[in-house]
């Protein structure tokens, strides 16, 4: 799996004109399935974001000192195959690498549910499949792209 991570002060995600999914301070994610993808590593994936250090102390010079649990923040969560898109060749992306809907969107499900069994809140989200307008204000900015092992063992 692979996901795009972006703290941030607040984000939404609308569809057809309507928010679907909202969340104040806390982080962005837009998460893309390869095929050989796992419920472990959806699993692996909620509690490196859970417990990762990327917001500044409360009192003291800005850092990474503080998880999303430590500050309680939320995480809006974004299905995007386009993360395996491939644009190597010709002018048109190929996305043969992103897993097909029926098996993506059990994944992108799975790795939401186990940032709130974590105990991430709250959990906010898009429509999978939808075409899906996604505002955000990027604080920091802060951005990274984190990817899940090839093989977890729980």
């Amino acid at each position: 799996m692979r996901v795009v991570l972006q703290r941030v002060l607040r984000a939404a995600v609308r569809v057809d004109g309507a928010v679907v999914g909202e969340i104040g301070p806390g982080v962005l994610l837009l998460v893309g399935v390869t095929h050989a993808d796992t419920e472990a590593q959806a699993d692996w994936l909620a509690k490196k974001i859970a417990t990762l250090r990327i917001f500044p102390a409360v009192d003291g010079p800005s850092g990474f000192d503080r998880s999303l649990l430590d500050i309680g923040g939320g995480a809006l969560v974004v299905s995007q195959f386009t993360l395996y898109g491939a644009a190597r060749k010709g002018r048109r992306p190929d996305f043969i690498e992103a897993a097909r809907p029926e098996a993506a969107a059990p994944l992108v499900a799975r790795l939401a549910a186990g940032l709130e069994a974590e105990g991430v809140r709250p959990i906010a989200g898009g429509v999978f499949g939808a075409d899906m307008q996604v505002e955000l204000v990027n604080d920091g900015p802060v951005t990274l792209v984190l990817e899940s092992p090839l093989a977890v063992s729980h």
